[in-house]
C-alpha cells in the first residue's frame, strides 16, 4: 500500500472514530423549547426595545463523551448585523456530575447554576442570560443552544474575558458538542 493510500486510510479510521463518539448519543434537551421551534416571551429579552422575560431555559444533557471534566453552555446569534454573531449567554466550569440547568439559572447572580460555574459576559455587557432580541423588522434570527464536553476541569480564562475567548478555551478543550436551534424574530 503506498504512503498516500496508508495516510488517507488512517485519515478515515481517525474521522470515523471521531464521528462515532459523536454520534455515540451526546444530546441536548430542553423541556420548554423543542428544536426549530419559535422561543416564547420568556426568553425574550427586556430592553433594547424588547419587552420579554428574560428567562433562561431549563436545559439537560446526556451521552456525554468518555473522559468529559466539565461543560460549558452556550447561547448564539449566528444572523445578529454584527459580523460576527451575539453571544446571549456563556457558562464554562460547569461540573462534569451536572446533567442540566434549571429554568431561571442563568439570573445575573447565577445561583441557580451547578456550584463551580462561571457565567462569562454576554454581548449585552455583562454576565448572564440574555434573551432573543433582533432588530424590529428582521426575518427571523436562529438561537443555537449549545453544551460542550471538555477535557479539563477548569478554563483557564479571565473573569472579564469575552465570549470569544471564552470560545477559544471551549474550543480547544473539547471532547463533543450537543446542540439545537430555535427562532425568534419581532414585529415592527
Amino acid at each position: 500500500m503506498s504512503s498516500f493510500r496508508r495516510s488517507l486510510a488512517v485519515s478515515g479510521v481517525l474521522l470515523a472514530s471521531a464521528l462515532g463518539a459523536h454520534a455515540a448519543g451526546f444530546a441536548l434537551h430542553s423541556p420548554t423549547i423543542k428544536p426549530n421551534s419559535t422561543l416564547s416571551d420568556a426568553q425574550v429579552f427586556n430592553g433594547f426595545g424588547c419587552s420579554g422575560k428574560n428567562i433562561s431555559p431549563a436545559l439537560s444533557w446526556s451521552g456525554a463523551p468518555a473522559g468529559t471534566r466539565s461543560f460549558a453552555l452556550t447561547l448564539y446569534d449566528p444572523d445578529a448585523p454584527t459580523g460576527s454573531g451575539w453571544w446571549h449567554w456563556v457558562v464554562y466550569d460547569i461540573p462534569a456530575t451536572a446533567t442540566g440547568v434549571p429554568e431561571g439559572a442563568g439570573n445575573g447572580d447565577g445561583k441557580g447554576l451547578p456550584a463551580g460555574s462561571v457565567q462569562g459576559r454576554t454581548d449585552f455587557g455583562a454576565a448572564g442570560f440574555g434573551g432573543a432580541c433582533p432588530p424590529a423588522g428582521d426575518k427571523p434570527h436562529r438561537y443555537v443552544f449549545t453544551v460542550y464536553a471538555l477535557k479539563v476541569d477548569k478554563l483557564d480564562v479571565p473573569a472579564d474575558g469575552t465570549a470569544a475567548l471564552v470560545g477559544f478555551a471551549v474550543h480547544a478543550n473539547m471532547l463533543g458538542e450537543a446542540k439545537f436551534s430555535a427562532r425568534y424574530g419581532r414585529k415592527n
